[in-house]
């Protein structure tokens, strides 16, 4: 599937960001779980006709929110929707850069606490279930498609997942891709240097054949029509068969910087040789790191970062003599929303594109 990556970095170099002039309005709610083991922490943003001031939303110390509306009431008619997944130890603000952009171009735009693997609950026992993440996933789409009201109405077969790292594995999972854990360990063995096998093995998934079975099980939503990932990780372990066979197209965006941890040709351009060509695209952002996908560090957050965890400053930078974090995400989302919005895509072959700095 060919797109016109000049057109998209051309609208990034001539525009100052990609949002509308659009108002968007912000909900918070708690998806109820019948066992109470498992509520979720789920934000919506969403087009809204409101004059209301807005306020920054995920705005602290240390990074950059967005401005929406907090309660206001959505426009009328329908809207596509994004389901928004979070990396492991991430939350759901780690892309308000990226929802508000959305929104703001007229999508409904969800994101929850995935359980166990988010900065706000590191369970063990919770991070072990991988096989939920998919599931919160469904939880959203249900909670955001019953309340029109709130949130607005959800367009028919307009539903997209996009994930970070851990959260672009949990947007294959609902696409239709399964997972081996063999596959992975056996793997894991081999490329025991990727951070994605220190995650899996931290989070133990498949400490029991039961587990097992449940984490290579079906886990498809099939009312998601379309799929992004942004720098995954343990793509590794799905199996050939379910990534050759993918019924949605994918668009798969990787960071380009050089990394022993989480190289772009064993991650992400790996696994889209595997999908099916006539419905993938590949993009490699060339300056951008694992942590660009993130929300912006405020002046002095990586300091903030560094007193209280150090080594983990590094999340608020991106490649050498990268372009600022925020054109780099101005190219994302731009690359997200046209992709999106192909309806029809053409059977073309995946393009394999390396994107470079602008000048």
């Amino acid at each position: 599937m060919k797109a016109s990556l000049g057109a998209l970095l051309l609208i990034c170099v001539t525009t100052p960001a990609l949002a509308s002039n659009n108002a968007i309005g912000f909900q918070t709610s708690t998806l109820a779980d019948p066992s109470n083991e498992r509520p979720l922490e789920m934000v919506v943003w969403y087009p809204s006709a409101t004059t209301a001031t807005p306020e920054l939303i995920a705005d602290n110390a240390v990074f950059i929110g967005a401005p929406a509306v907090r309660n206001a009431p959505p426009s009328i008619g329908k809207h596509p929707l994004v389901v928004l997944s979070h990396g492991f130890g991430g939350n759901w603000g780690n892309q308000v850069w990226l929802a508000s952009a959305l929104a703001h171009q007229g999508f409904i735009v969800a994101a929850v606490n995935h359980p166990g693997t988010t900065s706000k609950d590191r369970r063990p026992e919770a991070a072990a279930q991988l096989w939920q993440r998919p599931v919160d996933i469904r939880r959203a789409i249900d909670g955001v498609i019953a309340q029109p009201k709130q949130f607005g109405a959800v367009a028919d077969h307009r539903i997209a997942v996009v994930g970070h790292s851990l959260g672009g594995w949990t947007a294959l999972e609902v696409a239709g891709a399964r997972f081996d854990p063999e596959r992975y360990a056996q793997d894991c063995k081999v490329h025991s240097q990727l951070a994605p096998c220190a995650v899996y093995q931290q989070m133990n998934p498949a400490s029991t054949a039961a587990a097992q079975a449940q984490l290579a099980a079906d886990l498809r939503d099939q009312r998601v029509s379309v799929i992004v990932s942004l720098d995954l990780g343990l793509s590794r372990g799905f199996t050939d068969a379910s990534l050759a066979a993918l019924p949605v197209p994918t668009l798969v965006i990787a960071a380009g910087v050089p990394s022993t941890e989480l190289p772009a040709e064993l991650e992400s351009a790996d696994l889209a040789k595997r999908l099916p060509s006539a419905s993938t695209r590949y993009v490699e952002i060339s300056d951008a790191t694992h942590f660009s996908f993130m929300a912006i560090c405020k002046s002095g957050g990586e300091a903030l970062i560094e007193e209280s965890s150090p080594g983990d400053g590094m999340i608020c930078r991106d490649g050498d003599g990268a372009r600022p974090r925020e054109v780099i995400q101005q190219q994302t989302a731009s690359l997200i929303v046209e992709f999106l919005g192909q309806v029809n895509p053409s059977p073309e072959p995946v393009a394999h594109t390396q994107s470079s700095p602008t000048p």
